[in-house]
């Protein structure tokens, strides 16, 4: 079913967070927040778009995505890329202690320029980074680049409210119970975060304009592809 992304409009500018999570501060307390939810969601809506064989996770932040994927596919062997020294390390503590750790590689890397060949990747997905980068052009036509013809993609977002009441109820909805710095981060990510009409903008200009947007939840919003046959 199609979405009117118009109704979507905010009247929020965008306020850009800083690109890189880098400090350990950070790390520790994103890596704290309860993300099972979104994980388990986000893992599922993989499974469903036929997410399959090698993989690229853009943005992996504490790793705990490709650990999932691994367990919920079995042929899944998934290389998580990120900027943040801090938040790379918080996932070789997470692999380290995870039965899939053979599976799993992490790099440091920039979403905005990636070193793989064109076509390298069966699947290539990311969960809440698109916010960050200032300019998701070029992190958009890397992804495009390096995922093979056919190939199944999955790039999830927060978006960003229509104004600043509907942010605050989010916050308190969705990081009540959270420290007043986990707080801040999420409203500061919702704030930085794209609407889907603009996320549909810039996916039909980096090559993706036959890829899905899907309003998934009241916070999250979806650039997707279906793993389809090739010949």
């Amino acid at each position: 079913m199609s979405v009117d992304l118009s109704s979507y409009a905010s009247a929020l500018e965008r306020v850009l967070e800083p690109e890189v999570m880098d400090s350990a501060e950070d790390a520790h307390e994103y890596d704290a927040m309860d993300h099972r939810a979104a994980n388990a969601s986000f893992v599922a809506r993989l499974v469903e778009l036929g997410a399959r064989g090698s993989m690229l996770d853009i943005g992996t932040g504490p790793g705990t995505i490709p650990l999932l994927v691994c367990a919920a596919i079995d042929d899944a062997r998934v290389i998580g890329i990120d900027l943040a020294t801090h938040m790379l390390a918080a996932a070789e503590r997470h692999a380290a202690a995870s039965p899939h750790r053979a599976r799993v590689e992490f790099r440091r890397a920039d979403a905005k320029r990636l070193e793989f060949e064109d076509g390298r990747f069966d699947t290539v997905f990311s969960n809440t980074i698109l916010h960050h980068i200032p300019d998701p052009l070029p992190f958009l036509r890397e992804a495009a680049r390096v995922l093979a013809p056919g190939g199944c993609l999955l790039i999830r977002d927060l978006y960003r409210p229509t104004d600043r009441t509907r942010l605050d109820a989010l916050v308190a909805q969705h990081a009540g119970n959270d420290t007043p710095y986990q707080r801040k981060l999420f409203a500061d990510s919702l704030h930085a975060a794209l609407t889907p009409g603009e996320l549909r903008e810039y996916a039909n200009a980096a090559g993706f304009a036959r890829a899905e947007i899907t309003v998934d939840s009241d916070r999250h919003v979806s650039l997707q592809l279906r793993k389809t046959a090739t010949t």
